[in-house]
């Protein structure tokens, strides 16, 4: 972070200086009084499970004297500490976040999306750093308290960034671009994830569409439009919109996708008069078209699409997302990131273009559904038996639908466990040595435990 003055920031957040000196200088922000020393700003945060408040003495002790705070009464500790006084910190946090952004010269994407935004967000890291120095988030830094975070992480060195963008509930887009005003910004694509927010998938649409709402004239979105709610047509802006899809009339054509299990996925993509070939090393084949995504974000940036590929070649995707993991003589995909309805069934794409004796698929719940959930987890298990998966796994109370659409679907064992203690006693007899495995649910289900525990990374 360039340093930056109290006293600027005292007039950015609007506050007021109750103590301290105008003209000291600060090198970081933080909202954990862990990681609070000299020099360094903290926030004392008000809106989650604790108050920031609460800590200010704690990161008084580690070296801090520079405070932004909402309560003027838990001031009185602070002695030779720049204290700032503020209406409300979580504001103030993120109009100083867009005010030092807004003075960096920096190449700025943004990502959002129901499923595939981190994935698309690691691409677009991987594009952009074949010609810029580029930060992308650490962790799932997508929300008003880690995208400041990543902002404060930046310096004049720094030539792009790429921004995801979470969504909980309704505006929570247009707070996140508000701060970040990127240049380009795609939509992965609009599922179920958070539909119990929304009335409706055209509400929670509009919602993802909230990311290009301060673009100017010559910024771009990019549009997933194999997703069926997503359309140009849907878009009247002055900015340039671009589509993405398989169906062939698309801006970005994707086409002789090769879905080669856990070895990756190999495919084409064809832009304004331009055919590219593409080698990815993860797995999945819906990672082909995340990646026509990021490219089409990429470029106008300046990134083309023989750079997109050449810096894809060493494409590292964060978290647990498709990670092939072996061991007990088992190979197992370990996806136990995120999960929805769409995804999952990707996952058994890719489960079933991977080698073994048996493929067996270990499921977990998806979250955040809303009233369709039951229907969508019975869809999952449905879509299992049709693509001739061996053996189904459901593992807790959401699960139990992937069982019985599994079921009902006929052709596949399948099986429903209450919890992971009870899979275990069962599991030498249910995954033996030459067996393939997917493991995915929502990452609320901790189900990496699980894929640990078949491939014996994890004690008994």
């Amino acid at each position: 972070m360039e340093k930056i003055r109290i006293g600027e920031i005292t007039e950015v957040t609007r506050g007021r200086l109750l103590s301290g000196n105008a003209d000291a200088q600060v090198a970081g922000v933080t909202v954990d009084s862990r990681s609070a020393e000299e020099h360094v700003l903290f926030f004392a945060l008000t809106g989650g499970a604790r108050d920031g408040h609460e800590f200010l003495k704690d990161a008084y002790e580690h070296g801090c004297r520079d405070f932004v705070i909402s309560d003027p009464d838990k001031a009185a500790g602070l002695s030779d500490a720049d204290v700032i006084l503020v209406r409300d910190t979580q504001d103030a946090l993120e109009d100083l976040a867009h005010h030092y952004l807004a003075g960096l010269d920096i190449r700025k994407a943004a990502v959002t999306g129901s499923v595939g935004k981190t994935s698309t967000r690691d691409m677009l890291y991987y594009i952009l750093s074949t010609k810029y120095k580029t930060v992308r988030p650490e962790k799932n830094y997508n929300n008003e308290i880690g995208i400041p975070l990543t902002i404060f992480g930046l310096d004049r060195s720094c030539e792009a960034v790429v921004f995801e963008e979470g969504l909980a509930g309704p505006g929570d887009i247009h707070r996140l671009t508000r701060i970040t005003r990127p240049n380009s910004v795609c939509v992965t694509n609009v599922g179920v994830s958070h539909l119990e927010h929304f009335d409706s998938r055209e509400d929670l649409k509009r919602a993802k569409l909230e990311i290009a709402d301060f673009l100017k004239p010559d910024g771009t979105l990019v549009l997933n439009t194999d997703c069926d709610i997503l359309s140009k047509n849907d878009v009247d802006a002055a900015y340039r919109v671009i589509s993405c899809g398989t169906q062939g009339d698309e801006d970005y054509v994707v086409s002789g996708v090769q879905d080669k299990g856990p070895e990756g996925v190999s495919f084409d993509i064809t832009a304004e008069g331009k055919t590219v070939h593409f080698d990815l090393p993860v797995a999945g084949a819906h990672n082909a078209l995340n990646c026509a995504v990021a490219a089409a974000t990429a470029a106008p940036l300046g990134v083309g699409l023989e750079d997109a590929a050449k810096g894809l070649e060493k494409l590292k995707l964060t978290g647990k997302r498709l990670l092939m993991k072996e061991g007990n003589g088992i190979r197992v995909i370990d996806d136990s990131y995120n999960a929805a309805p769409d995804s999952m069934k990707s996952a058994i794409d890719t489960l079933m273009n991977t080698g073994g004796k048996r493929r067996i698929a270990v499921l977990g719940g998806m979250n955040e559904l809303g009233e369709g959930s039951r229907d969508a987890h019975l869809e999952v298990g449905r879509y299992a038996a049709a693509e001739h998966v061996d053996v189904v796994i459901g593992i807790g109370d959401k699960a139990r639908a992937i069982v019985e659409g599994a079921m009902e679907e006929g052709g596949c064992f399948a099986s429903w466990y209450p919890d992971k203690d009870s899979f275990y006693r069962d599991l030498e007899s249910r995954v033996t040595r030459g067996d393939a495995v997917l493991v995915k649910a929502s990452n609320a289900y901790a189900m990496s435990e699980v894929a640990d525990r078949i491939t014996g990374q994890r004690g008994e």
